[in-house]
C-alpha cells in the first residue's frame, strides 16, 4: 500500500504541474490529491492536511474520511496529536 501511495501521489502531482499549463487538466486539484496521498510519508503535506482540517471545519470531515480510506491517517492523528 505504501508504494501505491508514493506512485499515485507523485503521479498526481506531476499531472498537476502539467495541469497548471494545460487548460484541459485541473492542476490545483491534482496537486492537492497528490499531497493527500503523500501526507502520511511527507511531514510537510501532513501538516498541510491537518491545517486545512482545522481552518475549514466543513471540509474536515470528508477530508478525514478520505485520509482514513487511503490509509493516510494513523493512531497519532486520531488521538489529536
Amino acid at each position: 500500500m505504501k508504494w501505491f501511495r508514493w506512485i499515485g501521489g507523485v503521479s498526481l502531482m506531476a499531472l498537476g504541474v502539467l495541469g497548471l499549463f494545460l487548460p484541459i487538466l485541473q492542476g490545483w486539484l491534482l496537486i492537492a490529491l497528490g499531497a493527500l496521498l503523500l501526507a502520511r510519508e511527507v511531514p510537510l503535506f501532513r501538516r498541510l492536511a491537518l491545517w486545512v482540517e482545522a481552518k475549514y471545519p466543513r471540509i474536515g470531515g470528508p477530508l478525514r474520511r478520505f485520509r482514513r480510506r487511503i490509509g493516510g491517517e494513523d493512531e497519532e492523528s486520531r488521538d489529536g496529536g
